[in-house]
């Protein structure tokens, strides 16, 4: 029986849109940082295999240390949202639990406001950096998406001399000449290869999770500004049951003085 009652209450007080928005924010980074590992995986293992892309010394920032750095941004983006999903989450549990139980035991204290506004100000920083994530996954899509149109279309494009020259992509310096061109066996290899065709596939799938990840965002700030909102209009309820609890308290005290001069001066 207590622990119907014990779910009834936690159900009570489920934040339900902030669950929606975690599980949405989940799917969206795991999506963004498993895709877009193996993408960028993929990626070196074309340069390296149709390109002829060596590793420069350790002292030298090549294309493939940058594909390493990116593979360890990339754990840390899952690690940190992992932790903010949770934070959100908690502050969504209390946040909720404050407005359903204003008149209990739990009170709305100034630095649980404070802690709203500042998860309202840190989620809005974080959109911004999605979008800008968005934006950068994009990038590869395009270049990909254009390389594979070239391989599908290998009949129309047989007797243009089409060449993917890496320096156009600032991939490596002007000096350097990595290129494939179309009529050449690499060209060919490439297209044929299992490489090219998942990993395009795999950057439009970690372009979905980080699309997934902004919608996240634009759902945690409409619903933390909504208890924000909630919770500021609940102090206001609040702070005018107090003063009406003190008035109701003064006229009582007075009564009961007007009562015992009455009753003394009777006697």
């Amino acid at each position: 029986m207590r622990w119907d009652l014990c779910c009834v209450k936690c159900l009570g007080v489920l934040p339900y849109a902030s669950l929606f928005a975690t599980i949405l924010l989940y799917a969206g980074v795991a999506l963004f940082c498993g895709c877009g590992h193996e993408a960028l995986s993929g990626t070196a293992t074309i340069l390296q295999n149709y390109f002829e892309v060596v590793r420069a010394p350790v002292e030298t920032l090549d294309v493939l240390t940058m594909i390493d750095i990116l593979k360890y941004v990339i754990y840390g983006v899952a690690a940190a949202f992992f932790v903010y999903g949770i934070l959100l989450m908690v502050e969504g549990f209390f946040t909720t639990g404050a407005i359903r139980d204003l008149y209990g035991d739990f009170k709305i204290t100034a630095c649980g406001r404070c802690v709203s506004a500042w998860f309202i100000m840190l989620t809005y920083i974080f959109f911004l950096a999605w979008l800008g994530v968005t934006a950068f996954t994009s990038l590869p899509v395009f270049m990909y998406f254009n390389i594979w149109t070239i391989c599908q279309n290998t009949t129309v494009v047989e007797g243009a001399n089409l060449c993917l020259d890496l320096r156009q992509f600032g991939m490596v310096t002007i000096g350097e000449e990595r290129k494939v061109c179309t009529g050449s066996e690499k060209f060919f290899k490439m297209c044929e290869s299992n490489e090219l065709d998942m990993t395009f596939h795999l950057f439009v799938c970690a372009l979905a999770g980080a699309g997934a990840a902004v919608i996240a965002m634009v759902h945690y700030l409409m619903v933390l500004s909504a208890n924000w909102a909630y919770v500021k209009d609940a102090c206001r309820m609040q702070k005018y049951e107090d003063i009406k609890s003190k008035e109701e308290q003064e006229l009582h005290d007075i009564h009961s003085t007007r009562s015992k001069e009455r009753l003394n001066a009777y006697t």
